[in-house]
């Protein structure tokens, strides 16, 4: 099973050019959607699931034509969106049961075994007769997925899914994703780049509606091994740095700034060589520093 996109384009009545062109071939496993805030990462989202139209191009799971036959999509479907309500009074078991109910799983006893599995897939078992206002965020995020696979989706969409929580619960989270990833197509719609790094095998970055990059994280990586620089700065010296040097990124350490730089051979006095790793692929990235087809990055 593979989802594939081609061309999808979406403008708002604000202007706002939200996909440009988006093309993608998304396997099965854990993909890696990955850009800052406002990248379009929302908005290719919500048209995969369903909610919202594009205004060009395609989008096809296994010969369904996502963008034309919802339901069917629908179907094979578990969406966890950025933002998701809850009844805060009502126990996780009991709006687990609801879920099941609506998505056509009529049969009491079926029902009923469906939302324990689940539950217990979730680790949220001991909490079942809790009111949902009584969660962590954590555990918020943990019904969130159990209402997504009801139904044993084929595809499961999730946005923003780790943003706030504590490293505990981000642990726990990804132990959840990456086994239910292992038989379905799983979407991670993100802007932090260790989800991406350590659940997915393959990724695309997306900065104002455009893929950048897309293949396998560790490939794309490699394309600037030997070419990432980093120096440790006074803060006196950060503006003129970003004039002399392609700045990947800089970070405070000891009171002084580390830079990362990008450059094929040592940008000058005082740099040191340094392990690239996917955080300097994606900030090199969104600067324009790098781009690539399908399965390897370029350095401009």
């Amino acid at each position: 099973m593979e989802l594939q996109i081609a061309s999808l384009s979406k403008r708002y009545p604000n202007g706002t050019q939200a996909l440009q062109n988006v093309s993608l071939t998304i396997p099965q496993g854990m993909f890696g959607l990955l850009g800052p805030n406002g990248a379009g990462k929302s908005t290719l989202m919500r048209t995969l699931a369903t909610l919202q139209e594009a205004d060009s191009g395609k989008a096809a799971l296994d010969g369904i034509d996502v963008l034309k036959q919802k339901d069917a999509v629908r179907k094979l479907l578990g969406y966890l969106p950025q933002e998701f309500g809850l009844y805060p009074k009502v126990s996780a078991e009991d709006l687990l049961s609801h879920f099941a109910a609506l998505k056509g799983i009529t049969n009491s006893k079926e029902r009923r075994d469906t939302v324990i599995a689940l539950l217990r897939q979730t680790n949220l078992y001991e909490h079942r007769r809790k009111a949902l206002g009584s969660f962590s965020g954590g555990m918020k995020q943990r019904f969130g997925i159990a209402q997504a696979l009801i139904g044993n989706p084929r595809l499961i969409i999730v946005d923003e899914p780790t943003a706030g929580l504590d490293p505990e619960e981000r642990v726990r989270f990804h132990n959840l994703l990456s086994a239910i990833g292992e038989d379905v197509i799983v979407i991670l719609s993100t802007h932090i780049v260790s989800d991406v790094s350590d659940l997915c095998r393959s990724m695309a970055i997306i900065h104002e509606g455009r893929v950048l990059v897309t293949g396998d994280p560790l490939a794309l990586v490699k394309g600037i091994e030997g070419k990432v620089w980093s120096k440790s700065i006074p803060q006196a010296e950060v503006a003129a740095s970003g004039q002399s040097y392609r700045v990947i990124s800089m970070r405070l350490f000891a009171g002084r700034t580390l830079i990362h730089v990008l450059s094929d051979e040592k940008p000058g006095e005082g740099f040191e060589p340094v392990v690239p790793d996917l955080e300097d692929l994606y900030f090199a990235t969104i600067k324009g520093f790098v781009h690539g087809p399908a399965s390897a990055a370029g350095v401009n």
